[in-house]
C-alpha cells in the first residue's frame, strides 16, 4: 500500500483530516522521507526528539535506528493514532503538548544529548529553532523539513534576515535537498528543503553575550531598507555620525545594508561595541 493510501484509510478510520491551523501537510514521498533519514545520520545510542510526527511515517524508520525517540504532537488526534500504532514500541515516549512550551528537560531524555529530526509546520520554523538553539540544553544537530524559501534564507542563500544570524551563531546550516510541493498530503502551495544545522559546541559569541549579540542583530535589521547605521543609531540610542565610527573601526562598510552582512561582521561589531562601553 502507497503512503498516500495508507494515510488516507488511517485518517478516515478514525475520521480526522488535515487541520490547516495546525499546519498538517503529511510527507508521504519514501525518498523523501530516506533523506531525511540519511541526513540525521543516526546511530543506535542517539536519542532523538521528533516534533510533529503526524501518523508517524517518519517516527517509524526513527524507532527503528535511534536508542530513545520522544516524539512531540499537539494534535490529540494524531496521538490516539499513534498510541496505536506504536503501543508496543518500547524505545518511543509521545508527548502530547506544545513543543515551544516544553523545556529540555521535560522531554523524557534518557541523557542530555540529543538531536532534532522532524517535519515540522511551517509556521513554527523560526520559533522552534529559537526553542532549541537559545535553550541551556542544544542538540548536536537538528534536521528538519522547512519551507525552500526560509531554509535559503538561513544559510544565506537569498537575502539574510534576523533567523540566518540567529541560527549561523550557533551552528552550521546547510540545505540536503530540495522537497517538491507534490511529496506531501494534502500539497501545500510551495516546495520543502531538509535543513540540517550542526550545532556547534559552543555559539561564536560567549554565553553571557548572547542576548545583547541578539539585540544588536534585531536593530540592524530594524528597518530593512536604511543603511546600517541608521538602523543601529534608532535602536542603540546613539548619533548617526558615532555608528558610523563604530562600523568603519569594525572594518564595515557604514554605508551598508543589515542583509549584506556576514556572520563575521556581527562578531566584529559587537567586539567593537563592547570597547566602546
Amino acid at each position: 500500500m502507497s503512503k498516500l493510501n495508507q494515510l488516507k484509510t488511517l485518517l478516515k478510520s478514525h475520521g480526522i483530516w488535515s487541520k490547516k491551523h495546525l499546519g498538517q501537510n503529511f510527507l508521504i514521498d519514501e525518498k523523501a522521507l530516506n533523506k531525511i533519514i540519511k541526513a540525521a545520520d543516526l546511530k543506535k545510542s542517539d536519542n532523538v526528539i521528533e516534533v510533529g510526527p503526524g501518523t508517524g511515517f517518519l517516527t517509524e524508520r526513527l524507532i527503528e535506528k535511534v536508542k530513545h525517540v520522544t516524539s512531540v504532537e499537539l494534535d490529540k488526534d494524531m496521538v490516539k493514532i499513534l498510541e496505536e500504532q506504536f503501543k508496543f514500541t518500547e524505545n518511543l515516549e509521545i508527548v502530547n503538548s506544545d513543543i515551544l512550551n516544553l523545556r529540555t528537560k521535560d522531554y523524557g531524555l534518557r541523557t542530555k544529548q540529543y538531536k532534532v529530526v522532524a517535519n515540522i509546520p511551517y509556521y513554527i520554523t523560526s520559533p522552534l529553532l529559537k526553542h532549541f538553539l537559545q535553550s541551556d540544553n542544544r542538540p548536536s544537530s537538528i534536521v528538519v523539513l522547512v519551507q525552500k524559501e526560509v531554509a535559503e534564507k538561513i544559510v544565506g542563500k537569498t537575502g539574510k534576515s534576523v533567523i540566518t544570524i540567529e541560527t549561523q551563531l550557533f551552528g552550521c546550516p546547510e540545505i540536503i535537498d530540495i522537497i517538491p510541493s507534490s511529496s506531501f498530503y494534502p500539497a501545500p502551495k510551495v516546495d520543502s528543503a531538509i535543513l540540517k544545522i550542526e550545532v556547534f559546541d559552543k555559539p561564536l559569541v560567549s554565553e553571557d553575550r548572547i542576548k545583547d549579540f541578539l539585540r544588536i542583530v534585531k536593530f540592524g535589521f530594524s528597518q530593512k531598507r536604511k543603511k546600517l547605521s541608521n538602523s543601529l543609531s534608532a535602536g542603540i540610542h546613539m548619533k548617526s555620525a558615532e555608528v558610523r565610527e563604530i562600523l568603519i573601526k569594525a572594518d564595515i562598510d557604514p554605508d551598508i545594508r543589515a542583509e549584506d552582512l556576514e556572520i563575521g561582521n556581527w562578531e566584529r561589531l559587537m567586539k567593537v561595541l563592547s570597547t566602546n562601553k
